[in-house]
């Protein structure tokens, strides 16, 4: 199944990317604040239905691991593996969903389908949202959302969506927030890594990696776009 590559090709490595920057950011906001702020920018900056933590449990931290090991297999010169997956799935922390398709606890703790906690691996339980001033402070680490911004839900049903997108992503490219750079790296890599997939010869064409997103993901743009490039031209 070419589509199956072609997501999962994108969304392991968009998962690396994610793992990468909670390394970065854990010394200033500690492991827990970092995966928050992550999986915050990869939802609301960038405008996705969940965040990457929260894309990972509906689909298992287990089963992605497991992806990575089949590419892994079956790419030359390329390892597929993350610490932060492995510290996790070590410690029980798996995901998933219960046969009712209710959302099963991993690295996020949901209620009612809504994230209200993540994993603390060195306390061997979840740290909720609501106990303490963590989150507040990565927020305020992130910064204000750039002018412009709507949620996924709202312009998913938006018959200006496109040039609403555009005026929002201009002024991203713009922010000198942390939200807004963490955003603009998360663009560019999206794009590199769509584009990889075409150079490899997995995907035909840029058009295909982005309708397998668009379609598969339920992403409102694909990763290979005009977005990505004012981004890569603001980090210059």
């Amino acid at each position: 199944d070419i589509a199956g590559f072609i997501g999962n090709g994108h969304f392991m490595r968009d998962i690396l990317h994610a793992t990468g920057e909670v390394e970065r950011l854990k010394g200033d906001l500690g492991e827990t604040g970092a995966i928050y702020a992550v999986n915050r920018v990869s939802q609301d900056y960038l405008i996705r239905p969940m965040g990457i933590f929260q894309l990972v449990d509906y689909v298992g931290v287990d089963v992605c691991r497991f992806i990575m090991q089949v590419m892994t297999e079956h790419i030359e010169g390329e390892t597929l593996q993350d610490d932060l997956l492995d510290r996790m799935a070590d410690a029980g922390v798996m995901g998933g969903q219960y046969s009712s398709g209710k959302q099963k606890d991993g690295i996020l703790k949901y209620e009612k389908g809504r994230p209200v906690g993540v994993y603390d691996l060195d306390k061997g339980d979840y740290r909720l949202f609501e106990d303490g001033d963590w989150t507040k402070k990565a927020d305020e680490k992130l910064g204000q959302l750039p002018e412009g911004h709507a949620s996924w839900r709202a312009l998913l049903v938006d018959p200006k969506k496109d040039e609403k997108l555009t005026s929002y992503f201009g002024n991203l490219a713009e922010s000198g927030e942390l939200g807004a750079e963490l955003a603009r790296a998360y663009l560019v890599r999206a794009k590199e890594i769509g584009e990889k997939l075409v150079a490899d010869g997995v995907a035909e064409s840029a058009d295909v990696v982005n309708g397998v997103m668009t379609n598969g993901f339920y992403h409102l743009y694909g990763p290979v776009n005009e977005y990505a490039e004012q981004m890569s031209k603001a980090r210059a």
